[in-house]
């Protein structure tokens, strides 16, 4: 294995294998600190494997990938390679002075090495040197085996197929972040690698790229593994989901049939889980009823009528007490040996009222970020999408729908008392070292200096909104991932239980699971709702919502929709 490739983003190891290729992992576990990150994965990935790896932010997706290519070792368990495999990651630094020639050629190194291989082979045959026959089979198979003839013109095909530069002689360096993504991960695709290790592919990538991506990964002809949060790609690629979110013995979980055979799996085997949780808590709580029924005969002793023999009132006392050990001897006897499941996401009940005006807005603009008229009425009730490409405004609409962007042109009204509540794509500016918990209380607390009326007596509690477990909410929110802080920020927005909610990219750093339900509750709640978003899938869900494309509006009241 060539360990100075690994050391940049993309990695590509060891020579191809074709059909031969695989990586075997068996009981890998890696702790991070003090956290255990990885433990029990086994995981087995050839030609033909479209494996897709899942789970909540912080759960070892990304970990899991770099021990499948070798960059870290685990602590515990093995892992073996055959084959070339390449890395493609999520953060992408510029490389300094390299161009896009660069990272082309180190793509496909093995495919010009073998061509270079052959040539000389077929120059030390064509002069009859010793030993050319050899040289000259073993070099023409490497160059079959890695289609080297065609290297080049796949890397051109992907970069095309992506939207990326395909100046040879750019520098990285002057490409932006988006970009510079799109040039590694097509190198990465048209590198010939038998294994494909890809870290959320999608990101950065608009639907016509995205499109390209999915229909490629399906042709591949190698294995791939695939950690992403984008629903859509999971479903059409994935064959086989590891699933390495909290299960009922902490150990990960592999399902076979797709995307739905997951879903399916998973929830059933979440249901199992709880039925089991509920049954230990209700026999506990049963026997530590009738221990506490036996003390309470036990404290106030028992007094026969009277008349009756001493003889007799001692054994009734005894087997008082004696029912009191037994009840005691059963409460001590049994434990929950199930660890309690995670929560499910739980909308509070109360949003919104059908057909309460929200608010009006006319011939909206704010310069240089929202170039168009907009004019927008909401009612208590309901539905709207906002779709259009990267910069066309939908951030901008929410934000001055939010109060938090001033118009410079055309007329806004909030109805008196109508509570609007916005999740932006940015966390907002926290106290790093206040605890979720106490985050969410002072949320609570500035919205009753805000609104004496309401007071917050009606904010949920933030456990109940099955956002959060019981160690993120007591952690400092700057210890929080990325999926964690997202998920707080939600349940800041709904302790205002809002009339209207929006909700910018709402499936940024969420996982399927909670997207799903999220989906769901959006579109069972009275409160009003308004969705921008890129994602495909959520776009297909909620594809019966009426829908504003800020990109190609025209003017007009959304009176009459597109839908």
């Amino acid at each position: 294995m060539s360990n100075s490739s690994l050391s940049t983003p993309s990695a590509s190891t060891m020579l191809s294998a074709g059909r031969s290729a695989q990586i075997r992992a068996e009981a890998i576990r890696v702790t991070l600190g003090d956290r255990t990150v990885l433990d029990g994965v086994d995981v087995t990935v050839s030609a033909g494997s479209r494996l897709a790896v899942v789970g909540e932010n912080g759960r070892g997706k990304t970990t899991l990938l770099h021990v499948l290519a070798g960059i870290l070792a685990p602590d515990d368990g093995r892992v073996s390679r055959v084959g070339s495999l390449t890395l493609i990651e999520q953060h992408l630094e510029a490389g300094f002075e390299r161009t896009v020639g660069d990272l082309i050629h180190a793509s496909i190194a093995e495919a010009l090495a073998a061509l270079e291989d052959l040539e000389a082979a077929t120059e030390d045959l064509a002069h009859g040197r010793p030993g050319a026959e050899a040289r000259y089979t073993a070099a023409l198979d490497a160059a079959t085996r890695c289609d080297a003839w065609d290297a080049e013109r796949r890397v051109d095909v992907d970069l095309e197929g992506l939207g990326a530069c395909s100046d040879r002689e750019r520098e990285l360096s002057t490409l932006s972040v988006g970009q510079r993504y799109r040039v590694r991960l097509a190198v990465a695709l048209g590198s010939g690698a038998d294994l494909l290790l890809l870290d959320e592919p999608t990101n950065h990538l608009d639907a016509e790229a995205l499109r390209y991506l999915v229909r490629r990964l399906k042709e591949h002809r190698g294995g791939l593994v695939l950690v992403s949060h984008d629903r859509a790609l999971l479903r059409e690629v994935g064959i086989s989901f590891l699933d390495l979110d909290p299960t009922r013995d902490g150990l990960p979980r592999l399902y076979a049939g797709g995307y739905d055979g997951w879903v399916a799996g998973r929830d059933g085997e979440r249901d199992r889980w709880e039925q089991e949780y509920r049954d230990q808590v209700r026999e506990h709580s049963r026997l530590a009823e009738a221990a506490d029924e036996a003390r309470g005969k036990l404290r106030t002793g028992w007094r026969p009528d009277k008349g009756t023999g001493k003889h007799q009132r001692a054994t009734r006392s005894d087997g008082v007490v004696q029912a009191f050990n037994r009840r005691l001897e059963d409460l001590e006897r049994h434990r929950i040996t199930v660890p309690e499941p995670p929560l499910h996401f739980a909308m509070p009940d109360s949003l919104g009222t059908k057909g309460k005006p929200i608010l009006h807005g006319e011939d909206m603009m704010v310069s240089g970020r929202l170039d168009r008229p907009i004019d927008l009425r909401i009612d208590g009730g309901d539905r709207l999408l906002l779709t259009g490409p990267n910069g066309a405004g939908k951030s901008t609409v929410l934000s001055a729908l939010a109060g938090r962007l001033r118009l410079t042109s055309g007329d806004l009204t909030v109805h008196q008392g109508a509570r609007v509540a916005v999740l932006s794509q940015e966390v907002p500016d926290w106290d790093s070292s206040k605890t979720a918990s106490e985050t969410y209380r002072d949320h609570i607390d500035r919205m009753a200096v805000d609104d004496p009326a309401s007071a917050g007596r009606d904010a949920p509690s933030l456990r109940s909104l099955g956002l959060l477990d019981s160690a993120s909410i007591g952690a400092p929110v700057g210890k929080l991932s990325q999926g964690q802080q997202r998920r707080l920020h939600l349940a800041l927005c709904l302790a205002e239980r809002p009339d209207l909610l929006m909700l910018d990219e709402p499936t940024n750093h969420l996982s399927p699971a909670l997207v799903d339900e999220l989906t769901a509750a959006l579109r069972a709640t009275e409160a009003a709702v308004v969705v921008a978003t890129h994602d495909q899938q959520m776009l297909a869900d909620l594809g019966d919502w009426p829908r504003l494309d800020i990109g190609d509006y025209r003017g007009g009241a959304i009176g009459s929709p597109s839908t």
